[in-house]
């Protein structure tokens, strides 16, 4: 892609943390197409700048319909990063699943095996996209979960680690299709306390984005972690 080549971008989950990556991406000068499910965080990233669509980006027909839409309209595809958090179930159930021992095997499913289908959903439908676009970067976003076990959260740390095996495949087997696929761990839960700070730690998330998207073929990065002393309750 060239300096002056328009740069396409869709970001999947486009409320929170994907937010903060749309508004970095769009003063970059992206085009940039923001999934969200949500009437609040459809309306805040228009006002970034954004073309705002509605969409369940765990469902394959919608996410490959939304990736080729935002291709068609913005004169390429270089660009998915999927933010977008699985759904937590309803209920009393602790995060993460509780203890193994007591949990049963729907409870497994709800923290797990979601997780583990969005990736694969994304992987799977973005990587195709960006194959048949040329090439292009997949940015997927995780949490620490994904590098340690924690006791409580089994079913959780699964579906985590689940999403980091399913990534770095996915980089083997699509290097050689010129797209670039990066697992971004961001170690430690944003909660800082006051409204500036939490900016900055989701502006340093965007930046590490954002550098991701602009690397050189022979330095790419295919895991990057970014840790903060900050880190408390579930990650």
């Amino acid at each position: 892609m060239s300096a002056r080549e328009a740069r396409s971008a869709v970001v999947l989950g486009a409320r929170n943390l994907g937010g903060a990556v749309v508004g970095r991406l769009v003063q970059e000068g992206w085009q940039v197409t923001a999934v969200a499910r949500s009437d609040d965080t459809l309306r805040a990233t228009r006002a970034l700048g954004a073309t705002a669509v509605r969409a369940d980006a765990s469902d394959p027909a919608e996410l490959a319909e939304v990736l080729a839409a935002a291709r068609a309209r913005q004169g390429g595809l270089h660009l998915v990063v999927n933010a977008a958090r699985p759904d937590r179930p309803a209920g009393d159930v602790p995060f993460g699943g509780g203890p193994i021992a007591g949990a049963d095997l729907a409870t497994f499913r709800a923290w797990a095996v979601v997780a583990a289908e969005q990736a694969f959903v994304f992987l799977a439908q973005a990587g195709a996209a960006l194959r048949g676009a040329g090439g292009g970067t997949l940015v997927q976003v995780t949490g620490g979960s994904s590098r340690r076990a924690t006791a409580g959260r089994g079913p959780w740390s699964a579906g985590a680690f689940a999403t980091r095996a399913l990534t770095h495949a996915a980089a083997e087997e699509l290097r050689e299709f010129g797209v670039h696929v990066a697992l971004l761990v961001v170690d430690g839960t944003i909660g800082a306390p006051d409204a500036a700070a939490r900016s900055a730690e989701l502006a340093d998330i965007a930046d590490a984005v954002a550098v991701l998207a602009t690397e050189r073929a022979h330095r790419h990065t295919y895991e990057l972690v970014l840790t903060r002393t900050w880190q408390a309750g579930p990650g």
